[in-house]
């Protein structure tokens, strides 16, 4: 069996942290805890991210990133059914490549002041909504029941990814996506 890449070994502690920074905060995660769930010692991987701000900078920035990127792709669609399929089909592909980047996107949306155990307005948190809403249409938080449904469709994709991870294939990644377009109250043709 091949030997993992760094970029592999990087990718795998950072779904990781992002998983456990949306699961217990970022007061609460330890670099032990995520060098124990990635299987690294501390030290291996302290060398790879000199401190956990360091780890959680890399979190958010490669979850905005991506976020950026399919925001990027349907800024010229108006908001609606087409813009919100679109972002969907791109949040989904990120949750089966990046499960834990999804749970740190939906954690950003109920911030408040819990998954990072700070206050309300945490910056990095604040980052990834920000992207968020870029990617769905900036006034959607100002409409509570679009707000439901966005964090509704992101839970979705966030559950079922991690729930078929290793079975997922293109014909269940079609479901995912159609079930996060449902929980936005689009019906599927």
């Amino acid at each position: 069996m091949p030997r993992p890449t760094k970029q592999q070994i990087d990718d795998e502690i950072l779904d990781t942290a992002a998983g456990l920074f949306a699961r217990h905060g970022f007061k609460e995660t330890s670099l032990q805890r995520i060098a124990d769930t990635v299987g690294y010692s501390k030290t291996g991987l302290l060398h790879r991210f000199p401190t956990k701000e360091a780890l959680q900078t890399a979190v958010i920035a490669r979850c905005v990133d991506r976020i950026r990127n399919t925001a990027a792709g349907v800024s010229d669609l108006p908001v609606g059914p087409e813009r919100d399929r679109a972002v969907i089909t791109g949040i989904a592909e990120l949750a089966l490549a990046q499960p834990g980047a999804v749970a740190l996107l939906l954690s950003s949306l109920l911030n408040d002041g819990g998954p990072t155990g700070e206050s309300a307005g945490d910056k990095p948190l604040e980052v990834v909504g920000e992207a968020i809403s870029e990617a769905f249409g900036d006034a959607f938080l100002c409409d509570e029941s679009r707000t439901l449904r966005v964090a509704g469709a992101l839970g979705a994709l966030a559950v079922g990814s991690v729930a078929l991870r290793d079975r997922m294939t293109p014909a269940l990644t079609a479901v995912l996506v159609e079930v996060g377009y449902d929980a936005l109250g689009h019906r599927t043709p």
